[in-house]
C-alpha cells in the first residue's frame, strides 16, 4: 500500500497498523456518560477497521490480493 516509502515500508505499514486499530477501538467502544454510541464515531471507526483489515492482510500477511 505504501511503496513510496521503499525500505521503510514495513515500518509504515506497522504504524499505520497501530493508528488505525487504535481509531477502530475507540471509534467502536465508545460511549457518552449516558452510555449511548455515537453514529459518527461507529461509522469512522469501522471504516477504520477495514483498512486495518486490508493493510493486515494484504501488505503484512499477504495472504490476499485486492
Amino acid at each position: 500500500m505504501f511503496e513510496f516509502a521503499g525500505e521503510a515500508e514495513p515500518l509504515v505499514n506497522l504504524i499505520f497498523l497501530a493508528v488505525t486499530g487504535y481509531i477502530a477501538l475507540h471509534g467502536i467502544r465508545f460511549r457518552d456518560e449516558e452510555g449511548n454510541s455515537d453514529f459518527v464515531r461507529l461509522l469512522f471507526g469501522s471504516i477504520a477497521g477495514v483498512f486495518f483489515f486490508m493493510v493486515l492482510f494484504q501488505d503484512v500477511l499477504g495472504l490476499v490480493q485486492f
